[in-house]
């Protein structure tokens, strides 16, 4: 099987654990199948089918973190701007919090509004975006509707709500995802949360919708200021940070290998941090690979020291040192050099490289990637937990995010236990891919295989 057949059945296997049951409807005389609505004033599906409140929030932790903080009620109420009375109340659980002061109160309080709500990292639907951010619907409907897309869309109170509620929104437009791509985008803003947050959290709450389609970013050509940058340099520095930024690749490749074949990569503020040189005969150290890629450009080692400061006082590199043990030398000062951002954009401007594209901001690094698809391609039987650690989990895995007060995780995958037979007890835990992630490999498969062609199920 093809790894396009492979993704092929995914995406269907996706779609079937996604779908919403289905009724018969009449119209005019016409029986047509829709999405059965399950009528539920404060309740939503989740995309894995479960249905939970729409706003749910523990009073019970309310009061435990006050008292964490060292607050009376009166305290909170003051740093909230409620009365004494609402606080208490909210802490019986007579009242729940509205969307205005929730934000507010997790500020007060210390924590993020989902210590409030019990919302695992991971699973964030639309309406927990709005009420992080502490907005009625009515208030972001007002500031959605002074954009262009928010106009266009004649967006209100009314549809807000149905969007976060998974029920169909009328207008014409609100079926274009090149549409909903542009409300992402303000929606992102509005709530001040990345792009990505907002689409996983659009793809949980409607799952049998068509994704949203992104605008995509033009291709420009070199900034002007790193064109400027490197007609400022003289031949010999072109040379030096040319060769700088190819060895920086080099040795960002090697890290990709060693990645791949699961061996242990330093965090990049190491090895971005290129050997340049040693303080010792070159006949008993030898030539660093910098070295010896200057001298087969012609430039030998006089006047490196020169040319390397030179280059920092202009932010293009920057240089520290250290010291390594050299067998049957001993300890011996090391020159590294690590090129920056700006170094970056002045070398590939110089050597007539087109700018460096980001990675779409709803999809995932190549790494990243690289995991979710060693997740989902074990299908049912999961990846044992011990086969996966380190950061990846506070980028993919639900219940995870990688500071506290970070954004949360993507939710892709997720660790299920394995029980015993009669469910006795837990034999084991697996990591599998959850619908959302099964979702996302399904949509973006065919711009993930443009982007990164190295990475596929075989070779992950």
């Amino acid at each position: 099987m093809s790894r396009f057949d492979f993704w092929a059945d995914a995406a269907v296997a996706a779609k079937c654990g996604t779908e919403l049951p289905f009724e018969q409807v009449g119209r005019g005389g016409v029986q047509v199948r829709r999405p059965a609505v399950v009528a539920m004033k404060s309740s939503l599906k989740s995309a894995e089918g479960m249905s939970r409140r729409l706003l749910s929030v523990e009073h019970t932790k309310i009061r435990a973190l006050r008292e964490q903080a060292g607050l009376t009620p009166q305290e909170l109420a003051d740093r909230v701007g409620v009365t004494y009375r609402l606080v208490v109340y909210w802490e019986e659980g007579r009242y729940v919090p509205e969307a205005r002061n929730m934000r507010r109160l997790a500020h007060a309080l210390g924590c993020v509004t989902a210590d409030l709500t019990g919302t695992r990292s991971g699973t964030e639907m639309l309406v927990d975006l709005r009420y992080a951010a502490g907005l009625t619907a009515e208030e972001a409907a007002t500031r959605l509707r002074a954009t262009a897309v928010g106009g266009e869309l004649f967006v209100d109170a009314h549809k807000i709500r149905s969007l976060e509620r998974n029920r169909q929104v009328s207008g014409w437009s609100w079926r274009k995802p090149e549409c909903t791509g542009r409300l992402v985008q303000q929606l992102a803003a509005l709530y001040e949360v990345p792009v990505r947050m907002v689409m996983d959290a659009w793809m949980r709450t409607r799952p049998m919708d068509e994704p949203p389609s992104l605008p995509e970013h033009e291709r420009r050509g070199p900034p002007t200021s790193a064109v400027e940058g490197w007609e400022g340099l003289n031949d010999r520095q072109r040379v030096y940070l040319g060769e700088i930024l190819r060895d920086d690749r080099m040795t960002e490749a090697e890290m990709w290998m060693r990645r791949q074949n699961q061996a242990r990569v330093p965090p990049a503020r190491l090895w971005r941090k290129l050997p340049f040189s040693l303080d010792a005969p070159a006949k008993l150290v030898g030539h660093t690979r910098l070295q010896l890629r200057l001298r087969g450009a012609g430039l030998h080692d006089q006047g490196a020291g020169a040319t390397l400061h030179a280059l920092e006082r202009l932010g293009l590199v920057k240089v520290a040192k250290d010291r390594v043990e050299i067998a049957g030398v001993g300890e011996v000062d090391r020159t590294l050099v690590e090129i920056t951002r700006r170094g970056r954009a002045c070398a590939r401007a110089g050597l007539g490289e087109p700018a460096e594209s980001a990675t779409p901001a709803h999809l995932l690094s190549e790494w990243l990637w690289g995991v979710l698809l060693r997740v989902a391609s074990t299908g049912v039987e999961g990846l044992h937990e011990s086969e996966l650690a380190g950061k990846s989990l506070f980028y993919l895995a639900v219940g995870y995010r990688p500071k506290r007060q970070a954004h949360p995780s993507r939710g892709f995958i997720e660790l299920h236990p394995r029980m015993a037979p009669g469910d006795t007890h837990v034999i084991e835990y697996r990591w599998h891919a959850t619908a959302l992630g099964r979702q996302h490999i399904a949509a973006y498969l065919h711009i993930y295989t443009d982007i990164y062609p190295n990475v596929t199920p075989s070779n992950r």
